[in-house]
């Protein structure tokens, strides 16, 4: 009896030590994930409340920028005016610009092509012309366009140009005839 008591605590044991290190593990790779979710997004969870668009001249044309620098895409797949489509693990690798209230027009944004749309679970984004406004998370420095172009989550995502209309021009140097 005595043996299989001991049997039965080691058991339990083996189980609570599994649970734990799962857990451990489990909450370094949120922390993990949050930490890079806030490094690509402070603005979703700190500014909300106070989000400014902005433009900004570089290869790309004239293009919005959140006030921090960090380049605003469009998704294609979003065919409805101030609807998005982009949730879940897209929304993990395109994070929508989200705000609290009407966002703020930076220098050279047309502030009446400035909104929001209310997400799925009820937040709010940014919006320009219609089009619901995301960063991308392989944008990991103020400026870059990683996305531009990319074809993610069944459609192309395009940088947005102060007019409202996405910039499909490559962030690519190759001449434009070449193949690999």
């Amino acid at each position: 009896m005595r043996h299989h008591a001991r049997a039965v605590t080691a058991a339990a044991a083996v189980v609570l030590v599994a649970a734990a290190a799962t857990a451990c593990s489990d909450s370094g790779k949120s922390a993990s994930s949050s930490a890079s979710a806030t490094s690509v997004a402070p603005e979703a969870a700190a500014d909300a409340a106070s989000v400014t668009v902005a433009s900004h001249k570089g290869n790309l044309g004239t293009i919005l920028v959140t006030s921090k620098n960090q380049v605003l895409y469009l998704f294609q797949a979003d065919k409805k005016k101030n609807q998005s489509t982009c949730n879940g693990a897209c929304a993990s690798a395109w994070p929508p610009l989200i705000v609290k209230g009407k966002p703020t027009a930076g220098s050279g944004v047309k502030g009446s092509l400035l909104s929001t749309a209310t997400r799925s679970d009820g937040s709010k984004q940014a919006t320009y012309n219609g089009h619901p406004l995301y960063r991308f998370a392989g944008d990991t420095k103020a400026g870059q366009t990683n996305g531009q172009g990319q074809n993610a989550f069944g459609a192309k995502w395009y940088v947005v140009g102060t007019n409202g209309k996405q910039i499909t021009k490559s962030t690519s140097q190759q001449p434009s005839g070449g193949g690999y």
